[in-house]
């Protein structure tokens, strides 16, 4: 359980950097914001994928398992072991896309570049 919770605390530290970095990103870009792309839109947004990921998790302790277990390794090595794994599992693979794409339709609506976004090994 202390690893679930370590995991979980750092996705959640992930979701608000990320937030706060969008802020930046956002609040510098221009002085009127796209439609949907203010500090309250990002945050919901990643506050939904973040949910969502979560949910799956807990719902498929394979996967859970999986990215727990890289923990501590370098982050070149948790890149390529999880690219090896999508690879090996393609409907883990489209399940997490689908539950991330929210936050790429944003980033690509918003107009925020991927150099912004905080992202994971995922």
């Amino acid at each position: 359980m202390k690893s679930a919770n370590r995991y979980l605390g750092r996705a959640a530290a992930v979701v608000l950097a990320t937030g706060a970095v969008l802020l930046g990103t956002t609040g510098t870009a221009s002085a009127d914001p796209i439609p949907g792309c203010t500090a309250g839109d990002v945050t919901a947004v990643m506050t939904g994928v973040s949910a969502g990921m979560t949910t799956y998790l807990f719902t498929h302790p394979d996967v859970n398992d999986f990215l727990t277990s890289l923990q501590g390794l370098a982050k070149s090595d948790a890149k390529q072991k999880t690219k090896d794994y999508l690879a090996a599992n393609p409907q883990v693979r489209d399940e997490l896309n689908a539950i991330r794409q929210p936050g790429v339709d944003l980033r690509n609506r918003c107009n925020i570049p991927l150099k912004a976004e905080i992202a994971s090994v995922i």
